[in-house]
């Protein structure tokens, strides 16, 4: 217990710290203290600016010391509090000798200037002239165009992290940091732009006060005490000189820290590693020594110093060849393997990250901020989109650079599998063959990684003759997060899991309590509704109406269906859905059906084995999917959209075959299609006329036909 009060003493303490430090100094400006304070008070001063200088020079960057404008206003308060009270003095007391101010004052007094007050004037002149007109003016101008420089660029920063985060270059807590340190950038410049006018208000403080010691001393000194004077003269102008003195080496090592703070370059190195780094070129080095050399070597010139000079100049150009060629000798060795056993992390094993976008090295471009990365804008915008459309947050997409890819190659890797990669070339055009081009464009061709169609890539310039021709071009960017799209898509159902199925429950839940609490934990497992989320976007099913689905669930509870059926009624129910994803709600849907015989071939085979994943024979299926080609190729190749539909009994199992070679085809059973919404029968499988007239009629009647 004695050790918690001692705690919670300390941390008292520590917080009324610094408010008792700025009432003391307000007293020191009014209550008149005996010259051995003043005496703490300067060398305080001196030591306190010292420090300060110190930890400027020693900054890597200017954030490493973001509390220095407020340093800088404590320290100037403190400094003219002592004027003040250093005034009081030498004009009360100045009469009764040169110590009357304290030994501080004295010393620079006699000592730095000699005792000669007018040599002390010059010297307080040239040293106001340094600090005022030379590194007050430089600092304050660098922290007025460094400040508005930093708010310009404080959008776009912002910007980069928020880009690099939905790519996922980096992580949330990355992300925090980041945001906090170009926040703080930008509050410390802005400081820095304010405090630089403390300094130059402190220059022009002390030349007021310089006067005001001088000039009321004399009066004091001649007409209070009876000084001659020429004696009153050189008691108080060699007071005032020192009192001066005294506060201005102070402050001109303040205007020093400050002139270094914000002219700095962010560096891993601070300024002593900074400039030694940048100056130890031998190149650089061996001019300077021929020089001074030359320079020995003609008449009237201190012949000893030059020659001094570029023998130190030699010397420094010869030790830093001599460390340039060992650096590159041991750069020949090659790296230096460390055979010692290290410990095997998580890390080392595991991929974190669930969607990993790997680029070969003539594709940094495109992930480059400096070059606007293009890619990586696309990316987030397809991400977005992406998780609208299926109903979850993707994961984000990590993009990293692979020296072992080609220079124009890249990789896409879900959940640590390959799933697909291409070459694309960011200087050039993809122009997309659609099958009706005009002949005449040249360039390398190719097939598109997303939709296998002919393809060619061609240099800018000729753009306009491809289009002319009927091609569609697009860039590399759009090449590759068209990739990414389909890949994400069809890996949907992979990326989905407990987490994502919580966040969709949870989503819920604020808007439909009572729905959640009729699906979660009971009857259903979190693990039950994350397969049943799992099974409906392997069937291209979103879940951007999860309300729906959670609602189907619940009433199909009390029948306790085993997942396929689960499934199948789930689809049921979300029929009108899945119809208005293919086309616009005042078309008919158009449909390829199983000639009738075919189906009901089907059909026994699924009852002839209800459990079975494949339940269609080898020969069957491959005839059906053959069949199901030659049907359909027209259709696809004009990209016009239209459904498979089966009866229910056999959907399931079609779909699955269909997927194997078809993915992007959608099957629906006939209770699928709303009774109100009109079909449109294009092509007919397995019947002797391969293209049956198309003709109309309800979803109602033709269920009633199967």
């Amino acid at each position: 217990m004695n050790a918690l009060n001692m705690k919670v003493w300390m941390s008292a303490v520590r917080g009324g710290a610094l408010p008792i430090a700025i009432l003391a100094l307000v007293v020191l400006m009014i209550v008149p203290v005996p010259s051995v304070v003043l005496d703490i008070g300067f060398i305080a001063n001196i030591m306190l600016s010292l420090a300060v200088l110190m930890i400027a020079l020693n900054a890597a960057k200017p954030l490493d010391f973001s509390a220095f404008p407020t340093v800088l206003l404590l320290a100037t308060i403190f400094r003219l509090a002592l004027n003040v009270a250093s005034t009081r003095v030498v004009l009360v007391n100045g009469h009764t000798g040169s110590s009357a101010a304290g030994h501080v004052i004295e010393a620079f007094g006699k000592f730095l200037i000699g005792g000669d007050y007018i040599v002390g004037l010059f010297v307080f002149a040239v040293l106001m002239i340094i600090n005022l007109v030379v590194i007050t003016k430089g600092a304050g101008r660098v922290s007025e165009v460094s400040a508005r420089f930093t708010l310009d660029a404080l959008p776009g920063k912002q910007m980069a992290v928020d880009a690099d985060l939905n790519a996922g270059l980096i992580t949330p807590d990355e992300a925090k940091a980041r945001r906090q340190e170009v926040a703080t950038e930008a509050d410390f410049y802005g400081s820095m732009d304010g405090a630089s006018k403390f300094v130059k208000g402190d220059a022009a403080a002390a030349i007021l006060i310089l006067f005001v010691n001088i000039f009321g001393g004399l009066i004091l000194g001649v007409v209070s005490h009876g000084l001659g004077l020429g004696e009153a003269a050189k008691t108080y102008i060699m007071l005032a000189i020192g009192d001066a003195l005294v506060a201005q080496v102070p402050a001109l090592l303040l205007s020093i820290a400050a002139a270094a703070i914000v002219t700095r370059v962010t560096s891993p190195h601070d300024l002593t590693g900074q400039l030694g780094s940048q100056f130890g070129a031998a190149r650089a080095w061996a001019p300077v020594a021929v020089i001074l050399a030359i320079l020995g070597f003609l008449p009237g010139m201190p012949h000893l110093m030059l020659f001094a000079g570029a023998a130190v100049a030699g010397t420094i150009c010869w030790r830093l060849m001599k460390r340039d060629k060992a650096a590159a000798a041991l750069a020949a060795r090659g790296p230096i393997v460390d055979t010692t056993p290290k410990e095997i992390g998580w890390s080392d094993v595991s991929e974190r990250a669930p969607i990993v976008l790997e680029v070969g090295y003539s594709l940094i471009s495109l992930i480059d901020e400096r070059k606007g990365a293009p890619l990586m804008a696309r990316i987030t915008g397809l991400r977005r989109q992406l998780s609208r459309e299926l109903g979850f947050v993707l994961p984000l997409v990590k993009v990293q650079d692979n020296m072992a890819l080609a220079g124009n190659a890249y990789r896409i890797v879900v959940l640590g599998v390959t799933m697909g990669e291409d070459e694309v070339y960011p200087d050039e055009l993809l122009a997309l063959d659609a099958g009706d081009c005009l002949p005449g464009v040249e360039g390398r061709r190719v097939r598109d990684p997303s939709f296998g169609l002919e393809a060619l890539w061609i240099p800018p310039e000729r753009r306009a003759d491809a289009v002319v021709a009927g091609y569609t071009v697009v860039d590399a960017p759009t090449v590759v997060a068209t990739h990414l799209n389909s890949i994400l898509q069809a890996a949907a159902a992979e990326l989905f899991g407990l987490d994502e199925a919580q966040a969709l429950v949870d989503a819920l839940k604020e808007s439909c309590p009572q729905l959640i609490t009729g699906l979660t934990p009971a009857p259903y497992s979190l693990t039950s509704v994350s397969q049943v989320c799992r099974a409906l976007l392997a069937e291209r099913v979103p879940l951007k109406d999860f309300r729906r689905i959670a609602e189907a669930m619940v009433e199909l509870a009390p029948q306790q269906l085993p997942q396929g059926a689960l499934i199948e009624g789930i689809r049921q129910r979300l029929g009108s859905l899945l119809v208005q994803s293919l086309v616009p709600l005042r078309m008919p849907l158009p449909i390829v059906t199983f000639d009738s015989g075919l189906e009901q071939l089907l059909v026994q085979a699924v009852r002839a084995g209800p459990d079975a994943v494949w339940p269609f024979e080898t020969q069957l299926a491959n005839r059906l999917m053959t069949a199901l080609g030659e049907a359909t190729q027209p259709f696809v190749a004009e990209a016009r959209p239209f459904a498979l539909v089966t009866a229910p009994a056999c959907r399931a199992p079609v779909s699955r075959l269909v997927r194997t070679q078809m993915s992007d085809m959608p099957v629906l059973s006939f209770l699928e299609i709303p009774p109100t919404r009109a079909v449109d029968v294009i092509a007919v499988v397995g019947s002797s006329d391969r293209n049956p007239t198309q003709h109309m009629l309800s979803a109602s009647s033709y269920g009633d036909q199967s």
